[in-house]
């Protein structure tokens, strides 16, 4: 077992930066659970609860990451860079059209969601429910902007510039997620709906640098 430099080097090129990508992304979701938690037993576990519910919505913008990735780079493998990149246009559409439906679902049913993880009929429950209402109405925005620059992640990774989708993500998460979810802790205590819509302003940000690297590597490949 002879490990080859240049090819072993290739792979962690791609592999290291996804790996810590997926570490910070995990260390800013612990930080928002403990700002979470400094505002109280109910506002945990609202907080709790939708992180919960949430997570099982990012199941189809998790997927199409993977799926750009493996197709993407199958095609660019063969020479086919446009169907790289129309695979990575039409994952978009996927995850957009899922994203505004689950946003507009959330909207209605936030409070018919949330009281079935607690007891409505205590007053606890009740605040949890109001609660995880609010920032529900407001996190799951973020399935909208995720499931974009998820797909540009699986695109740049496909073409081997991970670096790319963890500078995105680290930005995201120093200059707003984190920051953000604490200013709106700090100035609203009485509601957790900007602590939401401080996650889906990280993905925003996010998706603006996904937009502008793609336009930048698209025009050094015309010539």
């Amino acid at each position: 077992f002879r490990p080859a430099r240049p090819i072993l080097g290739r792979i962690l090129s791609v592999g290291v930066p996804i790996a810590l990508q997926d570490g910070f992304i995990q260390i800013s979701f612990i930080l928002i659970t403990i700002i979470a938690n400094r505002r109280g037993l109910n506002d945990a576990a609202a907080v709790g609860i939708v992180e919960k519910v949430i997570s099982f919505l990012f199941l189809v913008p998790s997927s199409m990451l993977s799926a750009v990735s493996a197709l993407a780079a199958q095609n660019i493998g063969a020479g086919k860079q446009g169907r790289a990149k129309a695979t990575l246009k039409y994952a978009i559409c996927i995850a957009v059209g899922f994203g505004a439906v689950c946003t507009l679902v959330i909207q209605v049913t936030a409070p018919a969601v949330v009281p079935l993880f607690t007891d409505a009929s205590t007053a606890n429950g009740a605040a949890v429910i109001r609660l995880g209402s609010q920032y529900m109405r407001g996190y799951v925005l973020d399935c909208l902007f995720a499931g974009i620059h998820f797909c540009f992640c699986g695109y740049f990774c496909a073409i081997g510039k991970s670096g790319i989708s963890f500078f995105q993500n680290l930005m995201s998460i120093l200059l707003v997620r984190v920051p953000g979810a604490w200013l709106a802790s700090t100035l609203f205590p009485d509601t957790l709906l900007p602590m939401g819509l401080a996650t889906a302003a990280g993905s925003l940000l996010s998706v603006f640098i996904c937009v502008t690297a793609f336009l930048l590597l698209s025009r050094k490949e015309k010539p």
